[in-house]
């Protein structure tokens, strides 16, 4: 049996490391947990069993922050228990503000040396104050400008000083403003941009050499979050136009990957760049390049590094159109706002069928088309542009 101490150590361990089996080793069955009072996202009170414990305490923190408990101090108590001092250090997911909250916890252990309670104290209002309250939808834009005109979403990569990398706060901003665009009724097309000299040159290197010993854990803070941005792109019923001039690369790709129609400068470059860096993949990369641009040279961009030129992403299926560089900005605005004009519902219903086209037979499909323009038949827009092509006239299309 191990000391109490020990038992303790091998907790805050397996906590850190996420690892369930060690933890359920450890916890004695009917383990009672008590957390402070007050604590944000329903978090404190009792939680009885080492499964509430789990799921409902331990597992929560660790979807609302990215922090650990670093004990410092282990006291021994008469009745054998253990007296553990230290602070939970880390940040919260959303918004990324700082937790710093110091602790203490009261560990009993049963006969046969399981952890049998733990009494948790902690300063709650610092755990409150490092949690966002303002919703989505609200939030304060820094590093990417959101623009509404005319149905047009223009979404702006601004930090052009860093190349627009992605670092966690581009990624808040990000999911912000396409929350933005998917919950207004008014946008009938997004158009992804960037200022500077490059739309994105991927991941923000520096942000992750500033903490070699946590690189996995920071990919994962902002991956997560990047992904459902991208998801959330791919998904909206409004067209979405990505704009490219200069580099576009790594996770940065996907930004195009998930828009709809892609232009492109005739001196733009697109990497991965990935094998460069001893990192696999992000950004949807591994699952819309070898559909764009085939098999062998997805593996040619992944393995040997193979930067594109526009024309030749052109070629290859990446990009929709290439253009002199001085004429990409104005050619996607025309594109974005030719789009906000046309029936958005069935936009949607478009995409989503050819999206599903690439893992679907053609079975399903046919059942999933007529499914689908049925329901588009049911829209204004449809009723709108039938009578329009009737009539021989142009169809005045409102997105409903």
């Amino acid at each position: 049996m191990e000391s109490p101490e020990k038992t303790a150590r091998l907790l805050y361990d397996a906590l850190a490391t996420g690892d369930r089996a060690i933890l359920d080793t450890l916890l004695d069955p009917a383990f009672a947990g008590q957390a402070t009072e007050g604590l944000p996202f329903d978090l404190g009170g009792a939680h009885d069993g080492a499964e509430a414990m789990i799921r409902d305490f331990w597992w929560a923190i660790g979807r609302h922050y990215r922090a650990r408990a670093e004990p410092a101090e282990f006291l021994a108590l008469a009745d054998g228990g253990l007296v553990v001092l230290g602070r939970y250090t880390g940040t919260a997911r959303d918004g990324g503000r700082a937790l710093d909250a110091a602790f203490a916890h009261v560990i009993t252990f049963t006969d046969d040396g399981r952890i049998a309670s733990l009494r948790q104290y902690t300063d709650s209002a610092r755990w409150a104050g490092a949690a966002r309250s303002t919703p989505a939808g609200q939030r304060e834009l820094r590093v990417v400008r959101y623009d509404v005109a005319d149905g047009v979403a223009a979404i702006t990569l601004d930090r052009p000083e860093a190349g627009n990398a992605i670092d966690p706060t581009m990624v808040e901003d990000l999911d912000e403003a396409t929350f933005r665009a998917a919950h207004d009724p008014a946008v009938r097309a997004v158009l992804v941009r960037g200022t500077g000299r490059s739309l994105s040159v991927g991941g923000d290197l520096a942000f992750f050499a500033g903490a070699a010993d946590a690189i996995p854990e920071r990919l994962r803070g902002m991956i997560d979050r990047y992904h459902v941005t991208l998801d959330r792109l791919a998904t909206l019923d409004a067209p979405v136009v990505c704009a490219v001039h200069g580099a576009l690369a790594g996770g940065g790709l996907g930004l195009a990957h998930v828009a709809d129609i892609v232009v492109a400068a005739d001196d733009s470059r697109f990497a991965v760049g990935y094998g460069a860096i001893g990192l696999a993949s992000d950004g949807a990369n591994t699952w819309y390049l070898p559909r764009l641009v085939g098999m062998r040279r997805a593996q040619e961009m992944f393995l040997l590094n193979r930067t594109l030129t526009g024309p030749e992403a052109l070629d290859a299926g990446l990009v929709t159109e290439v253009v002199p560089a001085d004429a990409v900005a104005a050619r996607a605005q025309e594109l974005a706002s030719r789009l906000a004009a046309g029936p958005t519902q069935a936009f949607g219903h478009m995409k989503r069928l050819l999206l599903r086209s690439q893992d679907t037979d053609l079975s399903d499909q046919l059942a999933e088309e007529t499914r689908r323009i049925t329901a588009s038949g049911a829209t204004d827009d449809a009723r709108e542009g039938i009578t329009a092509f009737v009539e021989r006239r142009r169809p005045d299309f409102r997105g409903r």
